[in-house]
């Protein structure tokens, strides 16, 4: 590997963890599971299809517009289930706490977590604490284990797509990463943004149900919509096409990306789904989509197809075309 020390970079989502991932982990612990590079790993047990999935949180400040350090855990790891087509039933939660840690936030990080895990029919069953010296942690990081069932119905893989299929998104980007950057430093931007962090299984469990040809799906965290999408390219022989004008936006993550020159399609969201989908099913799981207020503000975003191979490109509202690379570096570090 090139790099001889771990950077923030490592940590971004972005080409920096890829080349963590395949040059070190996937070498040494190799499986068929661990080798499809999915947000969860698919099981058989007993004639039984799982997802089993984790994931750790560090997110700075615990507490941010829209959630807070638990409820992002317990949704993270929730969605993490839900876009590989399972049904969340268990979670477990490890708790890293800083000597000194005020009880009175634990217990609302805690409250924040059961509220959230009770709201999705999802039960937390097991866990563990550690406590580390002050100065060895900061405040509070928790990791969330989660398993689900798979439905039936549900055959999701970036093998499936086809030239032709569409790109939905379930509502509007950048919402998560800007909310807590504006937490952290104290912009003051007026008006506030909302993270997105929500558990999502609900709504996608519906789109399933619906018996709908979904392809694949994803949610885009770290690294926004850009890396999502350049996983799902990246070693395949056909591109994706996206139409700026189409992607939803708040005015107000537009607004503040332009005034701190942020790329929205880079930053993280915490309550959203990309979506590849047959082109004769689109539309009627974009309105699926917007009957739940999680994807009201769904769209058709573009369109996979047979040229640019294994590439992303924007055609931009002046009439532009350009490509869109996976994430180099780090926006923004520990918002989730």
């Amino acid at each position: 590997m090139k790099n001889t020390k771990i950077t923030l970079a490592h940590g971004s989502g972005g080409k920096l963890t890829h080349e963590l991932i395949k040059q070190l982990f996937l070498p040494n612990f190799n499986n068929v599971a661990l080798s499809q590079l999915s947000d969860s790993a698919l099981l058989q047990l007993n004639g039984m299809k799982l997802a089993f999935t984790t994931d750790s949180y560090v997110v700075k400040p615990l507490f941010f517009p829209g959630g807070d350090i638990g409820k992002l855990a317990v949704s993270g790891t929730i969605n993490d289930l839900a876009v590989v087509g399972a049904r969340p039933t268990f979670l477990s939660a490890g708790f890293i706490i800083e000597e000194g840690l005020e009880m009175s936030l634990l217990e609302k990080v805690v409250r924040s977590m059961k509220e959230t895990a009770t709201g999705a029919g999802v039960d937390i069953v097991t866990g563990d604490t550690k406590v580390v010296e002050k100065g060895s942690a900061d405040n509070l990081y928790i990791n969330t284990c989660g398993i689900g069932i798979v439905d039936d119905r549900a055959n999701l893989s970036p093998s499936s797509i086809t030239i032709g299929d569409k790109i939905i998104m379930s509502g509007t980007i950048g919402d998560h990463g800007l909310a807590v950057l504006s937490e952290r430093e104290s912009l003051g931007f007026n008006p506030l943004i909302q993270s997105d962090c929500a558990p999502l299984s609900s709504m996608i469990c519906k789109l399933i149900a619906s018996g709908a040809n979904i392809k694949f799906m994803r949610d885009p965290t770290r690294g926004g919509l850009a890396t999502t999408l350049n996983e799902i390219v990246n070693p395949q022989k056909y591109g994706i096409v996206i139409e700026e004008q189409s992607i939803p936006m708040n005015d107000s993550v537009r607004a503040l990306c332009e005034i701190l020159g942020y790329d929205p399609l880079y930053i993280a969201n915490e309550g959203k789904v990309v979506i590849v989908a047959s082109a004769d099913d689109a539309v009627r799981i974009r309105d699926i989509l917007r009957e739940d207020d999680l994807g009201k503000d769904a769209e058709i975003i573009g369109e996979v197809v047979g040229d640019s191979h294994g590439k992303v490109c924007l055609k931009t509202v002046i009439g532009g075309t350009r490509i869109i690379d996976m994430l180099v570096g780090d926006q923004l570090p520990r918002i989730c």
